[in-house]
């Protein structure tokens, strides 16, 4: 019989007091027996409307089922066969808009928590078992990818199951992409992001770091000269997006992606940092998604009073709800219905104020959200002395310059063949942020896996 109580196992985290000072793992993880309790709770449904809800259809009663038993080797297994990174989708996936928002189990209490369950699952095989996955027979065929982001790795790691010879090129020093740049360390810990890649190496993939395609190599060149016979594009969107308001160019104003990238991926927070960064007093995040929180987050544990200011209600935040009541929980100020009209700096140039204009909401826009229009009259000026400003950002235009045949949106994204990915240069493929702008992991997965299917059936078809 299955487990009937209405409520989900919570997830054991580290205390607010603590966590906030700290760039340890905030969520810490089920025991053997919360995962045993938990999955007992799914009714294993005849239709499965879970796997309709993940964009890489994972079989999501199929591991569950073990996880009831106790035959957690065997759910990683079952995870295995459509994810490349479970480990880290556990962590950062949107599970509750995706599959867990299709949860029979949601329609009168809380849905199944598959996403702390994947992640359970994935940290028990990483604990008990080394990477040992046999490489497959080659099967002649040469392919690359540009980027190491979540997209790129999943490509890589499906071409690499069916034997090809698969190189993926990432620009910086590092593999991982968004996953080890983006996502802090406090919500994916980078040893379980090298460990997801060591595994892909180990199945022959393998990684050419410090390439920028478009400067160090072109896609042209990789397909004329070096004999690779289709190109996958997953380089992701790091261009940051600005306001365009006077005073964004002041010292002690950053993007988010700078931010997030000196703060995660170059550590510039230490001492003894080659590459220092302004902790700040008193910060300001200007943004309501996810890296807005990831950057506040941040921000806090370098031990600054953080606002994040958002021209909406909380309402309307885009951000997982999760990542909201985090920051709370660490003293984060919010400041809704504010907008900076002007980053005021000092007589040195360094930011000091920001003068900011009240909103309200009005009719819905294109998004669907009531658009926020200004209260004639209602201004405040806030004093601080650092900005960030998480706003979106775009695919960098590098690639679409240097390649010759390569149709791209007015705003940057790769145009593609939304069933293939398939852009109108012949053989190239691409996917995740390139094409979308900034959206989820789990998505970028998804494209990853579509152009691997589908550069495998052209190179097939030869």
């Amino acid at each position: 019989m299955p487990n009937m109580r209405m409520d989900r196992n919570p997830m054991p985290v580290q205390d607010p007091q603590i966590r906030s000072g700290n760039f340890s793992e905030v969520a810490l993880g089920y025991t053997k027996e919360q995962a045993i309790d938990e999955a007992q709770r799914c009714l294993h449904c005849k239709h499965k409307p879970c796997i309709a809800g993940c964009p890489v259809k994972v079989h999501i009663p199929e591991f569950i089922a073990k996880v009831a038993t106790g035959d957690f080797e065997a759910a990683y297994q079952i995870i295995s066969e459509s994810s490349a990174l479970p480990a880290v989708c556990g962590r950062v996936c949107p599970q509750e808009s995706q599959c867990e928002k299709m949860c029979v189990r949601g329609v009168k209490g809380e849905s199944v928590a598959i996403g702390r369950l994947e992640r359970f699952v994935a940290d028990y095989h990483n604990a008990h078992s080394e990477v040992s996955a046999a490489k497959p027979q080659m099967n002649g065929h040469k392919v690359a990818v540009v980027g190491s982001g979540p997209s790129g790795l999943t490509c890589a790691g499906d071409f690499a199951r069916k034997g090809y010879d698969v190189t993926i090129f990432e620009a910086l020093h590092l593999a991982g992409g968004v996953l080890v740049y983006g996502i802090p360390e406090f919500r994916l810990p980078k040893s379980i992001v090298q460990r997801e890649i060591d595994q892909l190496k180990a199945l022959g993939v393998k990684i050419e770091t410090n390439v920028i395609i478009g400067r160090t190599i072109t896609i042209d060149e990789l397909m004329q000269e070096y004999g690779f016979e289709a190109v996958f594009i997953g380089s992701g969107a790091g261009l940051p997006k600005f306001m365009n308001i006077p005073g964004e160019n002041l010292k002690g104003v950053y993007s988010a992606n700078e931010f997030l990238t000196r703060t995660n991926l170059m550590k510039a927070y230490q001492p003894d940092a080659t590459t220092p960064i302004r902790k700040g007093k008193h910060v300001a995040v200007v943004g309501g998604g996810n890296v807005a929180m990831d950057a506040a987050r941040c921000a806090r544990r370098l031990g600054a009073e953080v606002t994040i200011i958002y021209r909406r209600t909380e309402a309307e935040l885009p951000a997982r709800l999760e990542e909201i009541e985090h920051a709370k929980e660490e003293g984060i100020i919010f400041r809704f219905l504010t907008n900076p009209l002007e980053i005021i700096g000092d007589e040195d140039g360094w930011v000091a104020a920001a003068r900011c204009q009240k909103m309200q909401l009005g009719e819905p826009d294109a998004s669907g959200r009531r658009r926020p229009v200004p209260i004639e009259g209602a201004e405040e000026v806030i004093p601080l002395d650092t900005v960030i400003m998480a706003l979106g950002t775009s695919p960098n235009p590098l690639i679409r310059d240097t390649t010759d045949g390569l149709d791209t949106q007015h705003w940057g994204g790769i145009i593609v063949e939304e069933e293939t990915g398939k852009t109108s240069r012949e053989g190239v493929y691409a996917g995740g942020d390139a094409v979308t702008g900034a959206a989820t992991v789990i998505l970028a997965m998804g494209a990853g896996k579509t152009a691997a299917a589908a550069i495998d059936e052209m190179i097939q078809k030869k």
